[in-house]
């Protein structure tokens, strides 16, 4: 996709796919360096910082690695990243977090519909998240699926969902139809608005799924008091 052609089709879908974002060098060593991370640092890091499945031993989530590791903070700081995301947020990009989103081999759970904004709590709503797939993602392996323009739509209300690494989904079911499907390479990513309302489901095959995720706000951003409080207030029932 040509660079220019990234925000014309950003803000109609609320989510765009880019082929080759990483490549297959940058792959190699980020998967390096996660293996390092969940050897050598998450170990002896608090609960907080990683989820796990239900086996207790294999992490979903590896959360905000920018502060435990130089590397991932590097990363989220590439000149060519910030780029491309730099008119997506309509402003100078702010880090808001390096983590993984990992759905292991037969064990991988679901997430369940929401909008990332409900967390981030974000006005306005310039803020986003880059998904850079480490394994190829199938449609049996838990691909995520974003509901096209739902970004526009606006805020909708959200309750406890009692997923672990996902504690708050949207409190009623959403109809749509024509979704993105996150059907990705090792190194495309997708990178979608805070508003966009996305899900995905387990993984019951032999093939791990790994995402890295990197969020961004822009810098004129300040946290909704509104939003927060809906956030403590759903947080509250987990």
């Amino acid at each position: 996709m040509k660079t220019e052609q990234i925000p014309t089709d950003y803000e109609r879908d609320g989510v765009v796919r880019l082929h080759q974002f990483f490549s297959p060098e940058e792959v190699k060593r980020v998967r390096q360096e996660l293996e390092k991370y969940a050897r050598d640092i998450a170990p002896r890091l608090a609960a907080s910082e990683v989820t796990f499945e239900a086996d207790g031993k294999s992490a979903r989530n590896l959360w905000r690695m920018e502060q435990h590791s130089p590397f991932f903070a590097e990363l989220a700081r590439k000149p060519e990243i910030l780029n491309v995301i730099r008119p997506l947020v309509h402003g100078e990009p702010v880090n808001l977090g390096v983590e993984t989103f990992s759905k292991p081999a037969r064990i991988g759970s679901d997430v369940p519909p929401h909008q990332d904004n409900a967390y981030f709590c974000q006005q306005p709503p310039d803020v986003l998240t880059v998904w850079v797939a480490m394994d190829a993602v199938t449609e049996g392996n838990g691909p995520v699926y974003y509901a096209r323009g739902s970004h526009k739509i606006g805020m909708l209300p959200h309750k406890a969902s009692g997923v672990k690494g996902n504690s708050i989904g949207l409190a009623d079911k959403f109809e749509h139809t024509n979704p993105v499907i996150g059907l990705l390479e090792p190194g495309d990513a997708l990178i979608h608005h805070c508003q966009t309302i996305h899900y995905s489901g387990s993984n019951r095959t032999d093939h791990p799924r790994c995402g890295l995720l990197m969020v961004y706000r822009g810098a004129h951003t300040e946290m909704d008091p509104a939003l927060k409080a809906a956030y403590d207030q759903a947080r509250a029932m987990v």
